[in-house]
């Protein structure tokens, strides 16, 4: 078997290297961008990491795995320990069980309540009036039916999404599901990789792992052979092994992770308002029951069934128990409507989120470029102006990069391009390797020529490699501002291990490595779509300003004239939040600034999306209002990131914020009709007590009203197109309609109600006649709030009020539904004053929307640097 036919990696010493080739190509992790965006600014220590691969000796700080060792397990291992139940099966919940969902849809507070008023009419009242038990049967079904649909969309997709580990077995490198991991399984790491059981590494060649996630730490920690390391983590930099300790439910992170992967609504300033708003009808509902119970008793003294039934028709008209049963439908519809275009949400919240933002962070690798690039030019550095040495020819600096990409087992996108250039030499070996770092902006090796000499050599970004004022970075300048990327192949004269191996005055600038990289085709169109849709597109990137900047400037970015280079930015929030907010293109960026950057724009009042598939991109995919991973991304970003675009296509980013608008913006919409009749109710129920006088309605009348110009119109209007950007405050923003809406409705409801009786006498052989008055008179002045919230009005929402109109005429006019609902207008004067103060109200209801706006305050109440709070 020849090297390139090997599928696996073999156990390396210092003496020996194993070729790119090594790695079987479909196993290797998507970890292309994680290094690619070649840097911001030196970070950490040019030395560290530079190790070669060991082997833990045996009992080195950890336990050692009592079999396998770093060569893994045998299938009659795996299967022994399958046997015993030492397996990783903590089961991955993408989205709650089947019977979750039927309990959480059925066993509601709401639903209790509304049972309670259900059985109670179907003692004292024919059933007409219980059609609204029908209504809350109905609801839940709607809502176990989607959410069960929401399910199996969210779990096809969390499986296509899901980490597929590499371990090895029986000699070989495969790929296997998390839940297929046992005890003492020896799995490879990588750059990107997360880390999914606790385990101690066994392999380490530059390993540096970031617990960030687990310690709130952001400094990557260096890991030794022996070294624990914890699920939940991930591999910034160089790679290795270890061996699984601990699996399933007894790992670190388990119990964190299955609960964080649940289908969950709960944080959200939307969801959150929702509980406010019931709150408070529960609060008003108690005490209008207590006094409608006493006022009909009253009232009704010789018919205590019929006292019952007005009192349950008060009660049932609070309950706006529609408004969450929309609001999980339209949560429930986008998800399955964002999975069909191969977008995982991982929290259901970040629908929500989504339709708040105004800032996207983009990051230029992997998102505004494909992940591929080529070598355009190998560019040697003239000895004569201060440049190159001896070794400046032309065929030794192919040599060395050649070497430099075998040295590598997971090279990220640079590299790749180089070693599709330049094959791996004959006669060349790594003795010792220095990983790439995003922190670094370089990686290396040190390799020993085929006569024997040894040479260290360092590629990375110019700019951070060559001083500052160094005349080669002029030319490094022209070639970015042509949008290319530029490498520096230098030689030093320190060990790979030293602290200053990277220092100017030891090393020998040998050629320039020049990328072109490649533009995304659907790029241009999705900026321009931010731009129409008033959301500032950001690119942050570790790569060199102006070379970010002309690629932006090539796809259109307002702004990317002048890119801003980020080693320069004040490191105070509020100055980095000004000059982040001003500017467009960022460039040389370092993974920390990135979450600053974040912080800052957060600060100043934004709603930030950061897009990333890099490990440098975690810390500001975490801490941003929206993370999105690209789903090739490292499985670090994928972990952190609320949405995943599986399909890795920058242009379905515009449809996602779409749909998150479209979800937000209509479920305010339908909130406004749902707390317009409870506040309605509640007027009419307090006007009754203070009054004395029966209950206008029964339940079967405000069951065909609520039916008409509430139940219908909302479930078309929560699923229509809305592109307007959703903005804070929702319970101040609903209030704000709902409440002058619904005490006009109620005030002008109630006069008309009282002008009835008077007019028609006020006794019980009148009170159809009464009750049909003030019916007409509440069905218009809600279909006029209907259309306001409707607005703009278009010809399906005409076409929908309008037959929501019909509807009514037809129960109003038809024998058997005037029967059936105990309508009839009787005589003209009261139907017509019906309709002239309807009329009236809804030339008030007009003033009250265009005042009411001018009072909600439109920016966010979070903490400086942090989430808006929930």
């Amino acid at each position: 078997m020849t090297a390139e036919d090997d599928p696996g990696p073999r156990r390396r010493d210092a003496g020996e290297r194993t070729s790119r080739h090594d790695r079987d190509e479909g196993t290797e992790p998507a970890t292309a961008e994680a290094a690619a965006s070649d840097p911001p600014g030196p970070g950490a220590g040019p030395g560290a990491g530079a190790k070669p691969v060991t082997e833990a000796p045996s009992g080195a700080g950890a336990e050692p795995p009592k079999e396998g060792g770093g060569r893994g397990l045998t299938s009659a291992e795996v299967g022994e320990r399958v046997a015993r139940g030492e397996v990783n099966d903590v089961p991955v919940r993408s989205s709650r069980s089947a019977r979750e969902i039927v309990r959480s849809n059925v066993l509601t507070l709401f639903n209790g309540i509304m049972g309670t008023l259900f059985a109670i009419i179907l003692v004292v009242a024919p059933i007409q009036d219980g059609l609204f038990g029908f209504v809350v049967v109905g609801n839940s079904l709607i809502g176990i039916v989607q959410e069960l649909r929401a399910k199996r969309t969210l779990d096809n997709l969390a499986v296509v999404g899901e980490a597929r580990p590499v371990v090895r077995r029986d000699g070989e490198t495969r790929q296997v599901a998390t839940a297929e991991i046992v005890l003492d399984d020896v799995i490879e790491l990588g750059p990107g990789d997360k880390i999914v059981v606790d385990g101690a590494v066994v392999e380490a060649d530059g390993l540096e792992v970031d617990e960030s996630l687990l310690t709130g730490e952001a400094e990557p920690v260096v890991k030794q052979p022996g070294d624990q390391v914890m699920s939940g983590s991930f591999v910034v930099s160089g790679g290795g092994a270890f061996t699984a300790t601990r699996v399933g439910r007894e790992a670190y992170a388990a119990r964190l992770a299955e609960e964080a992967s649940r289908f969950t609504l709960v944080n959200s300033e939307l969801r959150n308002g929702i509980g406010r708003i019931l709150r408070i009808c529960i609060a008003l509902m108690v005490p209008a029951a207590v006094g409608l119970v006493l006022s009909q008793l009253l009232v009704e003294h010789s018919d205590t069934f019929e006292a019952v039934r007005r009192m349950v028709a008060g009660i049932v008209v609070m309950v706006p128990e529609g408004l969450v049963l929309i609001t999980s439908v339209a949560f429930a519809i986008g998800v399955i409507r964002l999975g069909g275009q191969q977008c995982l949400v991982q929290e259901l919240p970040a629908i929500e989120g989504l339709a708040r933002v105004d800032v996207v962070c983009l990051d230029k690798t992997g998102t505004l470029t494909e992940g591929g690039m080529d070598v355009s030019e190998l560019r040697l550095l003239d000895p004569a102006g201060g440049g190159g040495d001896e070794d400046g020819d032309e065929e030794r600096a192919q040599q060395v990069l050649g070497a430099l990409g075998a040295a590598d087992p997971r090279p990220n996108a640079s590299l790749r391009a180089v070693v599709q250039a330049y094959p791996e030499p004959a006669g060349w070996r790594a003795t010792d390797t220095l990983p790439f770092s995003s922190a670094r902006k370089y990686g290396g090796a040190a390799l020993a020529e085929p006569d024997g000499t040894e040479s260290v050599w360092l590629l990375g970004a110019p700019d951070v490699l060559l001083p500052e004022g160094d005349p080669r970075l002029s030319a490094v300048d022209e070639l970015n501002a042509r949008g290319l990327r530029v490498l520096l192949l230098a030689r030093s004269e320190r060990d790979l291990a030293h602290v200053a191996v990277a220092d100017a005055a030891a090393m020998a600038p040998t050629a320039l490595v020049v990328l072109e990289q490649r533009l995304r085709p659907e790029a241009p169109d999705t900026l321009r779509y931010f731009a129409e849709q008033s959301v500032d597109a950001k690119v942050i990137s570790g790569d060199n300003a102006v070379s970010v900047g002309a690629v932006a400037a090539k796809l259109g970015l307002p702004g990317a004239q002048a890119p801003v280079d980020a080693r320069r930015l004040p490191p105070e929030p509020d100055p980095m939040g000004e000059a982040v907010e001003r500017g467009a293109v960022f460039g040389r960026v370092s993974p920390r600034q990135k979450r600053e950057m974040v912080g800052a724009l957060q600060s100043r009042g934004h709603t930030v999306a950061m897009t990333g598939d890099g490990v440098n991109d975690v810390l500001a995919l975490k801490d941003a209002d929206i993370g999105v991973s690209m789903g090739s991304g490292s499985e670090a970003t994928r972990a952190v990131a609320q949405i995943v675009l599986l399909n890795n296509s920058f242009a379905t980013l515009p449809s996602v914020v779409a749909e998150g608008r479209r979800v937000i913006g209509n479920i305010e919409r339908v909130a406004n009709l749902f707390l317009t009749k409870t506040v309605y109710s509640v007027v009419m129920a307090f006007a009754v007590i203070v009054t004395t006088v029966p209950y206008p309605f029964l339940p079967r009348h405000l069951t065909l009203l609520s039916t008409l110009t509430i139940g219908t119109p909302a479930f078309f209007l929560a699923l229509a197109p809305n592109r307007e950007r959703a903005r804070t405050h929702f319970v101040r923003r609903v209030l704000r309609l709902a409440v002058p809406f619904g005490l006009i409705a109620g005030a002008a409801t109630f006069a008309v109600y009282l002008l009835a009786r008077a007019h028609y006498g006020g006794t019980s052989a009148t009170r159809e006649a009464e009750t049909s008055a003030a019916t007409l008179t509440l069905f218009l002045i809600a279909l006029w709030v209907l259309a306001i919230v409707a607005r703009p009005l278009s010809w399906w929402r005409v076409l929908l009020i309008g037959t929501m109109a019909a509807g009514f005429a037809l129960a109003i006019t038809v024998p058997v539904a005037q029967r059936f609902f105990e309508l009839e207008l009787t005589g003209r004067q009261m139907p017509l004053t019906a309709v002239l103060v309807a009329a009236a109200a809804g030339v008030l209801l007009e003033v009250a929307f265009r005042l009411a706006p001018r009072r909600v305050p439109d920016l966010p109440d979070r903490p400086p640097g942090g989430r808006p709070a929930a």
